[in-house]
């Protein structure tokens, strides 16, 4: 019965409380939801996941000084239990094996973008007012589809700290967040991981535009329009006379080159061109090789004044990588039950469960795998394979309102979290380094998750999934 998965799920954050693209060429197979029923993991490992969760929400607002020291350590040894249950108890290592490779593919991409965006220098010498701060996020936006959310993040959060250099609140990198690093890479598969995988499937490349726009633009819109709002009421700066030429200045052309090359490197699998050779039994292919090339090299050759103007490190990207290496890991057994239970009540859920569902897991799962579960159960009521291309197709033709629920929810909804999704972790860590005071991980979803995407998710679901 449908109150069975929703009831799951409940649970699943209620113990919450209290307590990217995979590479092709690694096992042929994408997604973890094929386990043997007598190989599921017992419910209580899912506590180490949990036990992150709650570490990385208390841990920079409690005991911040212990954290920043030890939140590598804390998050690898949580993974560390995880995989050791799997090896040694479910003797697994399909499981773990599947996990490294999406981890490594997810990293792959996020630290060839950073490094690749962070050698880019933009400055845009004007004043900072609610309706050029709007244009820029809906630019950003538009930008997400053409380079990517983690791209665009990347490439346009330090000029839009700059901009508004003399107003400059929380809200302004969280609606960034909101708007760049989520919601607006949902038109095309290169916008954000889940549309990939979707893509790397069997969906068609322009199926995503050409029926998610009218959900996308006005969504978009509603969401600037409420910054719009939020930032006429920031009179912060206003007494400020400093002087505003509106020059644009851009260093690090050759960096573009580089986010070309990353953005091909993405399509180098063999599940998209036969020709390409995996590299089994690695858990990596050629598509990781070059984005980690890319990484070096670029990073060597940067124009040292766009490094400098961008104040670049690489703590961020390092603190993405230790902690998303435990998720990963943690977040293999809670991915596996839920996959379970969604296959087996698929013929019972409609397109507005399977909207919710996917949209809150992804909030604290990451929205790729999760997209792919649900992307299954819903296949799995018209008796189709996920794993086979021919009956994806088949399925974007006869579930199409469920694939439409599944890819909205998994993108929209990673912005709930600082964990939903790759960038938003990225873009707080940059903020904080540039002296912003962002709002903790359960502050993030009170003060503005709660109240701003969840009204705009109710209202997606009443006009398109209820």
């Amino acid at each position: 019965m449908k109150s069975r998965l929703i009831f799951i799920i409940c649970l699943f954050f209620l113990n919450a409380a209290f307590i990217f693209p995979v590479s092709g060429n690694i096992t042929g197979e994408l997604n973890s939801i094929e386990q043997a029923n007598h190989n599921l993991p017992d419910p209580i490992m899912i506590a180490p996941f949990v036990l992150l969760l709650v570490a990385i929400a208390t841990g920079p607002v409690f005991y911040r000084h212990f954290w920043e020291h030890h939140y590598p350590k804390i998050s690898i040894s949580l993974g560390l239990i995880t995989v050791l249950y799997y090896l040694i108890i479910l003797k697994d290592l399909h499981s773990l094996t599947h996990s490294l490779a999406e981890f490594l593919s997810f990293i792959a991409l996020l630290s060839s973008l950073f490094v690749a965006s962070g050698g880019i220098l933009i400055r845009i010498n004007r004043k900072a007012t609610p309706l050029f701060n709007s244009i820029f996020l809906l630019f950003g936006a538009v930008t997400s589809n053409l380079i990517g959310t983690t791209g665009a993040s990347m490439l346009l959060i330090r000029p839009f700290i700059k901009i508004n250099k003399d107003r400059i609140a929380p809200y302004h990198i969280i609606f960034f967040i909101f708007i760049v690093s989520n919601i607006g890479g949902a038109l095309t598969p290169i916008g954000d991981p889940p549309l990939f995988l979707g893509f790397l499937r069997g969906v068609p490349f322009f199926w995503v535009l050409s029926n998610v726009w009218y959900i996308w633009l006005p969504v978009t819109l509603l969401v600037i329009g409420i910054f719009y709002v939020l930032d006429s009421l920031n009179k912060k700066g206003e007494q400020e006379e400093t002087a505003y030429d509106g020059k644009f200045e851009f260093k690090g052309l050759k960096n573009l080159i580089f986010l070309g090359i990353i953005l091909l490197a993405v399509f180098l699998d063999p599940a998209v061109i036969s020709w390409i050779p995996g590299l089994g039994p690695f858990p990596f292919g050629i598509r990781e090789i070059i984005m980690f090339l890319v990484v070096y090299i670029s990073y060597k050759t940067a124009d040292a004044e766009a490094l400098k103007g961008n104040e670049f490190d690489f703590e961020p990207i390092k603190e993405v990588a230790y902690l998303f290496a435990g998720i990963f890991a943690t977040m293999i057994p809670a991915l596996q039950l839920i996959a379970h239970e969604a296959r087996a009540m698929g013929e019972q859920l409609n397109a507005g469960t399977f909207y919710w569902a996917t949209g809150l897991l992804s909030g604290f799962l990451d929205n790729a795998p999760t997209y792919l579960n649900f992307l299954s159960a819903a296949m799995g009521k018209f008796g189709l394979d996920v794993g086979i291309q021919e009956q994806v197709r088949q399925f974007v033709t006869d579930g199409s309102i469920y694939l439409q629920a599944i890819s909205i929810a998994a993108v929209f909804f990673g912005a709930m979290t600082y964990i939903g999704n790759g960038p938003n972790f990225m873009v707080k860590s940059i903020s904080e380094g540039a002296g912003i005071e962002m709002p903790s991980f359960f502050s993030y979803i009170i003060k503005f998750s709660i109240p701003v995407l969840i009204p705009v998710s109710i209202l997606i679901w009443l006009v398109f999934f209820n």
